[in-house]
């Protein structure tokens, strides 16, 4: 049995939910990502935030990105996946929620993230355009 565990992307960072987004984007450079979870004091996931999310909610819209916040740009409920779980409980959360990273929890630490790019190692190209189908089609 394939687990999150097995395909996610080690080695994913928390960013503190009052960092400010310039920072955030120069750590998303650091690490050549594209995404980064956003936890709350006591490491808690409280959000996810795009380097999309910074253009287009924030630097777009005039604002300063050395005096917004990770935190300002969370919204909604957090998804996240424990690194035990099946894989076709990977793909459900992903699908039913429309999201292209979910972020791994062991032991209510961040141990992983999952995106696109992880799915598409581990996945038969069947798997991968249903999954393309389900996340995007419904998204026009």
């Amino acid at each position: 049995m394939t687990m999150a565990r097995d395909i996610m992307h080690e080695g994913a960072q928390w960013i503190p939910r009052t960092e400010t987004l310039d920072r955030a984007a120069q750590l998303m450079l650091r690490l050549d990502v594209g995404s980064l979870p956003v936890a709350d004091p006591n490491e808690r996931l409280c959000g996810i935030i795009t380097d999309r999310d910074i253009v287009t909610k924030c630097v777009a819209l005039g604002h300063d990105p050395a005096k917004v916040t990770a935190g300002d740009l969370c919204e909604g409920t957090p998804r996240w996946i424990d690194a035990e779980a099946d894989i076709g409980d990977v793909l459900q959360e992903m699908r039913e929620h429309r999201i292209r990273r979910l972020p791994v929890i062991d032991h209510k630490r961040l141990v992983g993230m999952i995106s696109e790019a992880d799915l598409a190692r581990h996945l038969s190209d069947e798997q991968i355009a249903a999954f393309a189908e389900s996340v995007y089609a419904a998204s026009r």
